[in-house]
């Protein structure tokens, strides 16, 4: 029941900010051109749904593709950094630099490199996703239980198999944690590399349309963005509850 009344309040609290932004746009606030209201909006989902959904494929396409490359080398980055000290000196400073680049010089450079194909788009995607991936894994795997550690030694574990019966499940809910954060901000990457260079796409379709003033068919391409980032959100989420279901245990059924 809990449940139940949990997931309505966001429901309830859409509605009524989607009721106040009919209101205003209804009494006059703003010229429906400009904003249009969300009938329009709905009425623009439906009108241009063909249109939309071949281009929701697209950009689909592009940012499960973009983060399946980031959590790979986010993992791979974030274990090669917890086996050397050397490269975390090195190699840290570069990666939080590497998140102060703004996408849209970075993006015409890498269409310049790769073309106008879908290499360019993985690249921007993975970019702006991989950082939170490596962040929370470095996170998960710093704050394994020492204990658990020496105990592994007293059998004399090899550093190997310490990393892989200890610390790597230990640190699997950063991953997931670091994924479920790329999800929102893969969105966005996504929507910039259309913009740069593409025909096609979530993106492509807003760029085209605002200055057409099809603000309302905009405004549906980017609530699909939205709704398609909260599905791969809730879709990570019961991953890992069915994954890692000892870690959504109260701490004291853990400990028993």
């Amino acid at each position: 029941m809990k449940r139940i009344v949990r997931g309505w309040r966001p429901a309830l609290l859409l509605l009524a900010l989607l009721g106040i932004w009919e209101l205003y746009v209804d009494l006059g606030g703003v010229e429906p051109l400009i904003l249009p209201a969300p009938h329009a909006v709905a009425s623009a989902l439906f009108n241009d749904r063909s249109l939309l959904w071949s281009n929701f494929l697209v950009t689909a396409e592009e940012v499960l593709l973009g983060i399946a490359v980031a959590a790979a080398a986010g993992l791979v980055l974030a274990v090669a950094i917890h086996f050397s000290q050397s490269l975390r000196q090195a190699v840290y400073p570069l990666l939080v630099a590497s998140q102060a680049v703004p996408v849209p010089i970075l993006a015409p450079i890498l269409i310049t490199w790769l073309g106008f194909g879908i290499l360019p788009k993985l690249a921007v995607i993975a970019l702006v996703s991989f950082f939170s991936i490596v962040v929370t894994t470095l996170a998960g795997l710093a704050a394994v239980d020492a204990d658990l550690i020496k105990l592994m030694r007293t059998f004399d574990a090899s550093r190997l198999r310490i990393f892989r019966h200890v610390e790597l499940p230990a640190a699997l809910p950063g991953v997931f944690t670091g994924t479920k954060i790329a999800v929102a901000v893969s969105v966005i990457g996504a929507v910039f590399a259309e913009y740069t260079g593409s025909n096609s796409g979530l993106g492509y379709v807003i760029l085209v349309s605002l200055p057409q003033l099809l603000t309302a068919r905009a405004l549906a391409a980017v609530a699909i963005l939205c709704l398609f980032a909260v599905a791969l959100f809730a879709l990570l989420t019961l991953a890992e509850r069915l994954a890692l279901p000892w870690a959504y245990e109260p701490r004291g059924e853990r400990s028993q």
